[in-house]
């Protein structure tokens, strides 16, 4: 008689489990694919009534039995956000969440962005706050692995599309930029400028100041080549983007006043480069900074059309100004 009872509960116990596994492993009904972000610490219970909620799983009882179940054998849920379709079963959702495939916000950093420009883009994509992102870049420029001549990262963010899971540590972000900036380096100059941080950090002050001077690419190694040859004649860059860089407000029409306003970063009144780069350089301006064209040009003038009249000597350049230069500066 007890061999029996015992036989009908075993088999009760096994019915069961076979049942539960049957709803565990049950698609859910649902339709369409729904965006579910899990927060840091969130309990089981809120995450299993969230996704409920989200039409994702139809029993948040069996959600949470799985996935505590799977967390007490070394599998804990992952936070961030998951792109879920509403016909998983509930072990496949578990498993996602456990997995931790989150999604990826995708951002594009062009070539000659500011710090400034490339914190407001992270901050839009979701990726990470503007101020933490600011935070970040000041921060890793002390550490020393980078070996930075001063306290900014400036210049050595490279320019490139990334992904990034929402709300990154600010701190994996700038170190992610700055790697790729130091594996592109490698690619283009010798391995001494690479790993010599004060004459890498004039290369890439120059490729900052080419950048922002011209979007043509078959000018960038003459531009080069004219502020290198004006640093060897001890002559001012007289270049318009470092002193837009330094000014605390610019209205995109840069007046006469402002080439007067007192700055470091302001070429017309220092001779030398500037302390720093005032953007991030991509691969053509950094490889013409390196490599500037063998000419011996020492001006360069604007023709409106995207493109510069390049010159010699200054009763050329004037020449050129007269004919190119219709509209000038305001007062």
């Amino acid at each position: 008689m007890y061999k029996l009872i015992a036989i009908l509960l075993f088999s009760a116990l096994l019915g069961s489990a076979a049942m539960l596994n049957v709803a565990l492993v049950t698609p859910n009904a649902g339709h369409g694919e729904v965006v579910v972000e899990i927060k840091r610490g969130q309990s089981v219970r809120a995450i299993a009534k969230k996704l409920f909620d989200s039409g994702v799983i139809g029993s948040p009882f069996l959600f949470e039995m799985e996935a505590r179940f799977l967390r007490s054998s070394g599998g804990p849920l992952q936070a961030g956000e998951f792109s879920l379709k509403r016909n998983l079963s509930i072990r496949e959702v578990v498993s996602k969440l456990v997995e931790g495939k989150t999604m990826l916000h995708s951002v594009t950093i062009a070539e000659g962005l500011t710090v400034l420009q490339i914190a407001a883009q992270m901050e839009k994509a979701k990726i990470v706050t503007a101020d933490d992102f600011l935070k970040a870049v000041t921060a890793e420029a002390m550490d020393k692995k980078w070996r930075m001549t001063h306290g900014s990262l400036e210049g050595y963010l490279f320019p490139e599309t990334y992904k990034f899971p929402k709300n990154t540590p600010a701190a994996k972000v700038v170190t992610v930029m700055t790697e790729m900036f130091f594996k592109q380096a490698r690619k283009m100059l010798p391995e001494p400028v690479v790993s010599t941080p004060e004459t890498l950090h004039k290369i890439v002050t120059l490729a900052s100041i080419i950048e922002k001077e011209t979007g043509a690419k078959n000018e960038r190694s003459l531009i080069s080549a004219v502020f290198i040859n004006r640093l060897k004649r001890n002559m001012p860059l007289q270049s318009d983007p470092t002193v837009i860089y330094a000014l605390p407000h610019f209205d995109g029409n840069l007046k006469k006043k402002d080439l007067k306003y007192d700055s470091p970063y302001n070429t017309y009144m220092n001779r030398g480069l500037p302390p720093g780069p005032i953007a991030n350089p991509g691969r053509a301006s950094l490889n013409a900074a390196y490599r500037p064209a063998r000419v011996d040009y020492l001006y360069f003038v604007s023709k409106n059309n995207g493109e510069h009249h390049f010159s010699k000597t200054l009763n050329e350049h004037n020449r050129a100004v007269r004919q190119y230069q219709i509209n000038h500066r305001g007062d």
